[in-house]
């Protein structure tokens, strides 16, 4: 099995982050992984409950070299996550689309994406500074300058909240980029092939019904 090129600094590839399909599509580096980790939103937490495997979409926010990902205390997989030994080992992944790839034959469509796949143990976040700091990362990962303008977390809601972390240490990214892969015998057919691209869009910002009268629109809603 060919491995891909690590630049420096990079996570050293593994078993696990090594593609069994298209290696060159591979990274290593920081820059490339924590690019796509601060673009998403969703990540995909996987794990084994009861022997069978569990994925789960849920929000998540990088500090440094750590993932943060949070849910209700009386989510299994944050229990199972609980204490320093043994932790739980999950599969995170998160995925961008950036364009749809429209090929002359069916077999060759495909999509223009970013993805970073992170391998590790997860543990539960015990220290209530560490906590706090965590619930503020991921408030400022969706929108960043909201988590100042916002009421914290008062005790009865952290107390209901758990957040779990995960070292990227098992790290690989993975990208394709370019048109479709026609055949050479397929270029003459009448059919339209290309790359539509793929793009999220905000929109205006809607106030609540519940909102005060004169409430100032923050500058951070349209500054994206």
């Amino acid at each position: 099995m060919s491995r891909a090129t690590e630049p420096a600094p990079g996570y050293p590839s593994t078993e696990r982050t090594v593609p069994t399909r298209s290696a060159e599509r591979a990274a290593y580096d920081h820059e490339t992984v924590h690019a796509i980790l601060d673009e998403a939103y969703v990540c995909h937490l996987g794990f084994v409950r009861d022997g069978s495997p569990v994925v789960l979409p849920t929000l998540y926010a990088r500090v440094g070299e750590r993932l943060y990902l949070h849910g209700s205390t009386g989510s299994r997989p944050l229990r199972m996550a609980g204490g320093q030994e043994p932790g739980l080992d999950v599969c995170v992944t998160v995925t961008l689309v950036d364009g749809l790839v429209l090929a002359k034959s069916a077999f060759h469509h495909s999509i223009n994406y970013r993805s970073v796949v992170v391998h590790g143990t997860a543990y539960q976040v015990t220290d209530p500074a560490e906590k706090t700091a965590a619930l503020d990362a991921l408030v400022d990962h969706v929108l960043p300058g909201r988590a100042a303008d916002s009421r914290p977390g008062n005790t009865k809601e952290l107390a209901a909240t758990a957040v779990i972390r995960l070292d990227l240490r098992e790290v690989s990214a993975k990208a394709r980029t370019g048109g479709p892969n026609d055949e050479p015998d397929d270029l003459s057919l009448p059919h339209w092939a290309g790359v539509l691209p793929v793009a999220p869009v905000y929109g205006t910002p809607i106030p609540s019904d519940a909102l005060a009268p004169g409430t100032p629109e923050p500058a951070y809603l349209t500054a994206r």
